[in-house]
């Protein structure tokens, strides 16, 4: 049979279109791509009542993602480089608790802060996927 007949042709045809449908059947699924995410604060409670995060007030995220229906968020703030908070909670209805950070902890007693918020999903082999991040500025 010749290397160019119709049938070896209509099946590399068939091969070539089928590959180049994976990508898309994939999109949006926990397997597959990260899907389109967006992250953002919310103040839960303005202690000095000036509209601008601060040292010990409280926050949320408006968080919208397709790539998962379990979306975790991971807070980390540094002081002049220096670890000194993080905190994670569940953006979904099964989470128990409230989804709240608290811009203080043991080890950030006073003052501002750096803080780096992630956006994240939990893989089906356990691992963890990052799917958006921004860091933001608290003021003493």
């Amino acid at each position: 049979m010749n290397a160019r007949s119709p049938i070896r042709i209509a099946l590399s045809t068939a091969l070539i279109l089928a590959l180049s449908l994976v990508p898309t059947a994939l999109a949006g699924k926990p397997g597959g791509s990260a899907g389109s995410s967006t992250l953002s604060t919310k103040m839960v409670t303005d202690r000095n009542a000036d509209g601008a995060l601060n040292w010990n007030d409280q926050v949320t995220f408006d968080v919208s993602t397709t790539a998962t229906d379990k979306p975790w968020v991971k807070l980390n703030c540094y002081q002049s480089g220096t670890w000194v908070s993080t905190s994670t909670a569940g953006f979904f209805a099964a989470y128990p608790w409230a989804p709240n950070f608290t811009l203080a902890s043991g080890g950030w007693t006073s003052g501002a802060a750096d803080c780096q918020a992630t956006l994240y999903m939990v893989t089906s082999n356990g691992r963890t996927k990052s799917l958006k991040t921004m860091s933001f500025h608290v003021n003493p």
